[in-house]
């Protein structure tokens, strides 16, 4: 994995805007007998292979050092419009149908002390306690919950997305090649993060998760071995806390998320932490998050996962104050960290200015080489294309300001 060992490196949280071509294409697709697996064609194999060299190249001008594919591979579809980051896995996991269970608008569940349970994502406190404003919709955070088909597990689950991700991976490859670039990231679910649907095969939620640690192996590992970095999403960590209801304690809580390290350190077992990056963040839905759990209580948790760097939010009004977490925790020998420093929270682009002052922030803790200055999460659907270059740019802009400062 590249680090900052000569000038600051960046990146970013992975999604990037897709063209209004490949989503018109996208949108055409039909679906197979499954109700919720998009049907492939060589025409938009095409249109997808030269959507990602684009993309790439696109990166690079905008000095971005540590590329990806956009996630244009996990283009969004029309039935499941809940986001491409999640719902991929659907389409690549056997042993799930469409039935009635709707995650989003699912009857509420309360937890207790010592039984910590996820209720509905309607449920979840920030939503209920800002009702009025994400029901508004001149608000600007008004939700879309006109999600239609999630898949429940009725069977054994098993991954039969091979085909898939090869072709992540060779149109990656394939883009990285025509951009003169020796290193790039594809982007995959966590555990616990694709075990937020309907289970009736399972005996319990903790076998659920661990059935995934063994189905997302498969996609970790592949991209490994084809010699690119495989960044875990996982949302769960810090997004569930939220997701809970009533607010559970910080104890109970972070018993409940140890299970999902566990089996994501489980599906990861034996594989280079120098080619696995773990991306933590609190939702990337623009709404006020008041009910955010704070990093410091789960920030060595994320640290016991088994990868090489760490990207988290630190950019966004709510979390960004917390960069002096690490003036109290030591990041580990041989470990790096992708703190945001543009967030796609806010439609205001940064100045490069205070790109850098950000960076310098994190270099001053954890040291210069260890830092690789990213975004908060993903820019692709949350802002407009045109402000989502923007911020890209002025990240690259910042960036080299920053190299200035702490390489003079």
């Amino acid at each position: 994995m590249l680090d900052s060992t000569d000038r600051i490196q960046t990146s970013h949280a992975g999604s990037l805007p897709r063209t209004a071509e490949l989503i018109a294409a996208n949108d055409a697709r039909g679906f197979e007998e499954d109700g919720f697996t998009l049907a492939r064609t060589p025409e938009f194999d095409r249109l997808e292979r030269e959507a990602v060299v684009d993309i790439v190249e696109r990166q690079k001008q905008a000095g971005i050092t540590f590329p990806n594919d956009g996630e244009f591979g996990k283009a969004m579809s029309a039935a499941i419009d809940y986001g491409a980051w999640w719902t991929y896995s659907f389409q690549r996991t056997a042993g799930l149908e469409l039935t009635d269970y709707n995650p989003i608008m699912a009857k509420p569940v309360r937890s207790e002390p010592g039984a910590v349970r996820l209720t509905s994502f309607a449920d979840r406190r920030d939503w209920t306690r800002f009702a009025e404003a994400y029901q508004d919709p001149t608000s600007g955070i008004a939700l879309g919950r006109n999600a239609t088909a999630f898949p429940t597990a009725t069977g054994p689950i098993s991954y039969i997305g091979h085909d898939a991700i090869a072709s992540d991976i060779a149109n990656l490859k394939t883009a990285l090649d025509a951009a003169g670039l020796t290193e790039g990231f594809i982007t995959s679910l966590s555990p616990g993060s694709a075990s937020r649907i309907g289970n009736e095969h399972y005996a319990t939620e903790e076998e659920f998760i661990w059935a995934w640690a063994d189905v997302m192996r498969e996609e970790y590992k592949a991209i490994i071995d084809a010699g690119l970095v495989v960044q875990i999403d996982d949302p769960s960590i810090a997004e569930n806390w939220d997701q809970v209801n009533p607010e559970p304690s910080v104890e109970d809580y972070r018993a409940f998320t140890r299970i999902r390290v566990e089996a994501l350190n489980h599906a990861l077992r034996g594989l280079p932490e120098e080619q696995i990056r773990f991306h933590l963040c609190w939702g990337s839905w623009h709404g006020p998050h008041t009910t955010d759990i704070e990093l410091r209580h789960i920030v060595d948790l994320m640290l016991e996962i088994n990868a090489g760097a760490y990207s988290f939010e630190a950019a966004n009004a709510r979390h960004e104050h917390e960069w002096r977490v690490w003036e109290d925790v030591t990041l580990p020998d041989g470990k790096l960290i992708l703190p945001g420093i543009v967030s796609h929270a806010t439609n205001v682009v940064e100045h490069p200015e205070l790109v850098a002052e950000r960076i310098e922030r994190f270099a001053s803790l954890v040291g210069r080489e260890r830092v690789i200055a990213s975004t908060d999460c993903g820019l692709g659907g949350r802002i407009h294309p045109q402000i989502a270059w923007a911020k890209l740019e002025t990240l690259g802009k910042g960036a080299e300001i920053a190299t200035q400062r702490l390489w003079k």
